[in-house]
């Protein structure tokens, strides 16, 4: 066992399992040393979708915490393509975040950051990563939240 699933056991956090993807895509793709996670929506700890809109369905904290759940589920597809060895990743690059939200939200990077801060607490430094958060009229499945992904590996 490694450091980073030392971590994971500490903060005593249980890994979904990385659902496979429900479209024409893969849910990752390594290309050189870069793993491209596919946006993973909010799912909770009982495999129920996190559906609504932030803002008019949901508070800020569920957001929060759908974000969360997206990054979790993010970490659980980097352990699954890196053969359930999280010490091959080098670094988190980039988040890109979408949250299903009302007009007037403002508050999109309070949002993402469920899914920053699960990772960065996961991978400690390795975790600091470039991101975007965006509002977006509709998700699919009518989730609250998707979050994908780029990882740089050793």
């Amino acid at each position: 066992m490694g450091k980073v699933i030392d971590r994971i056991n500490t903060l005593k956090i249980k890994l979904p399992e990385p659902k496979p993807p429900v479209g024409a895509y893969v849910a990752t793709k390594i290309i050189g040393n870069l793993l491209y996670i596919s946006g993973q929506v909010s799912i909770d700890e009982n495999a129920k979708l996190i559906t609504g809109k932030i803002g008019k369905d949901l508070s800020l904290d569920d957001g929060y915490k759908a974000a969360e759940r997206c990054g979790l589920s993010i970490i659980a597809h980097v352990k699954n393509a890196c053969g359930g060895d999280l010490e091959k990743v080098k670094s988190c690059v980039k988040l890109t975040g979408y949250v299903n939200s009302t007009d007037n939200f403002k508050d999109q990077p309070k949002i993402i950051n469920g899914a920053s801060d699960i990772i960065a607490k996961i991978f400690e430094k390795k975790g600091e990563h470039t991101r975007a958060a965006v509002s977006v009229n509709s998700l699919p499945l009518g989730v609250a939240v998707e979050v994908d992904a780029i990882f740089e590996l050793k």
